[in-house]
């Protein structure tokens, strides 16, 4: 599940700390969720990335999972106003490279269009390798929207999220190297001359990680 949104300035502070202390732990204590990352952006936005990865698609459209997003704490109600801008995908990998997860990513989010999806998706998993293995980097991962999220209780209260439907995540260990690939535009121009439109993308730096090993210890 990724997720990409900005937070009212004045509840920043609090926000980041109900999402250490609550959000994540609450999460990662679900059947079939594995990792949770938070990042904040360095270049571009919105200023939060969020992933998490969870055992299958299907625990994203499971019973806890639902019972907790329709029963949300009273912290979670209180914070839940100040999210601006909420976009937010239950995705399937479609190709990843690489391994481990660097302390700095690039996020481009596009959409393929009609009928160009099966060539994005080749020339992706031709690249990815490319990418997680250039000086600095580490992995590199391809997402693809496999279903839409419905309507809950925390959705109310923030307001309607909008959908994310493709993205490739770029992480690595040295930020200016990062920052360097985002600026010269190479991916962003590759995938638009391969037909995806809206192409847009954004750096970040790893904020906080939350794994359901280390919550059950």
């Amino acid at each position: 599940m990724l997720l990409a949104f900005d937070v009212v300035e004045a509840a920043v502070a609090e926000h980041d700390r109900w999402h250490t202390e609550e959000h994540l732990p609450e999460r990662l204590a679900l059947p079939g969720f594995l990792r949770g990352t938070r990042w904040v952006a360095a270049s571009g936005g919105p200023r939060y990335f969020v992933m998490y990865e969870v055992a299958e698609v299907a625990t994203l459209e499971s019973e806890p999972y639902r019972d907790r997003l329709d029963n949300p704490s009273a912290w979670t109600s209180r914070m839940m106003p100040h999210y601006r801008g909420m976009t937010r995908g239950l995705c399937r990998v479609a190709a990843s490279a690489g391994a481990g997860l660097g302390h700095a990513a690039m996020i481009v989010r596009f959409t393929p269009r009609a009928g160009s999806e099966n060539a994005l998706r080749a020339w992706l998993a031709d690249e990815l390798p490319r990418l997680s293995s250039r000086a600095g980097f580490g992995s590199a991962h391809a997402f693809e929207s496999a279903t839409s999220p419905r309507m809950t209780a925390e959705q109310r209260i923030r307001g309607a999220d909008a959908g994310m439907d493709h993205a490739l995540l770029v992480t690595g260990y040295d930020a200016n190297a990062v920052e360097a690939l985002a600026r010269a535009g190479d991916v962003v121009e590759a995938l638009t001359s391969r037909h995806a439109i809206d192409a847009s993308f954004a750096t970040y730096r790893l904020h906080y990680t939350l794994t359901d090993r280390e919550l059950h210890k």
